[in-house]
């Protein structure tokens, strides 16, 4: 199958869709050598360097591995996708009961090792999400996940703050489609504050049972809302 000629921006881009699709397409099968940088710059019609930049993109993604002196490999027909896309595809119910396997050991975290700016930060979290309770979902979702951010931040552990950022995007798009859906702040605009409270009651007291339990309990029950829209 030849390879058509792409056009001039953006080239590296173009090139490696047209790499990507050569191999996803089945004309080089795993562990074919791809041919050449000089062979494949003059059958895309660019020059060596982007289709090195495109080799690399293809590397990337799982689908390509050079090898020292011998050329580069197919070792994969399908993408890896990194780990906020799979987040971005996934079902936000899904998410959801990761992020209460790891916000719950969290908020025990947070309890046991909260200092007094954590503190701070977590009653002007909770007084910023009651805040939004006179603007929209959107901006109410925010403040939300601002509020529980500030809770697995006190649990000092860099891991748990990472990953709660990669859950962040997924969690605010299923949330805030969520209230749109149910109407829940139609009748309660600050809806869930008392039990947020209590969360930052509970890690501001140190007790790390009382924290984990209502944080279990609040998330639960978002996760069966979420489960009914």
């Amino acid at each position: 199958m030849p390879l058509d000629a792409v056009r001039p921006s953006p080239l590296v881009e173009q090139a490696a869709e047209r790499l990507r699709a050569q191999i996803t397409g089945g004309h080089w099968p795993v562990g074919t050598k791809l041919p050449g940088e000089t062979t494949l710059a003059a059958e895309l019609g660019v020059g060596r360097s982007t289709v090195r930049e495109a080799l690399r993109v293809l590397a990337g993604a799982g689908l390509v591995r050079a090898r020292q002196g011998a050329g580069v490999f197919v070792i994969a027909v399908e993408p890896v996708e990194d780990w906020p896309t799979r987040l971005r595809r996934a079902a936000v119910t899904d998410v959801y009961e990761v992020r209460i396997l790891v916000e719950v050991q969290a908020a025990r975290l947070a309890a046991e090792r909260r200092t007094e700016q954590d503190v701070v930060a977590l009653e002007a979290a909770l007084a910023g999400r009651r805040a939004a309770a006179a603007a929209d979902d959107a901006a109410f979702v925010d403040a939300d996940i601002a509020l529980h951010a500030a809770v697995v931040a006190a649990a000092r552990n860099p891991v748990l703050t990472d990953l709660f950022g990669e859950f962040a995007p997924a969690l605010r798009e299923g949330l805030t489609e969520m209230l749109d859906l149910s109407g829940v702040r139609e009748k309660d605009p600050n809806t869930g504050d008392g039990t947020h409270a209590a969360l930052v009651r509970a890690v501001a007291e140190g007790d790390a049972e009382a924290a984990s339990t209502v944080l279990r309990e609040e998330l639960e029950a978002t996760l069966a809302l979420l489960r009914r829209t």
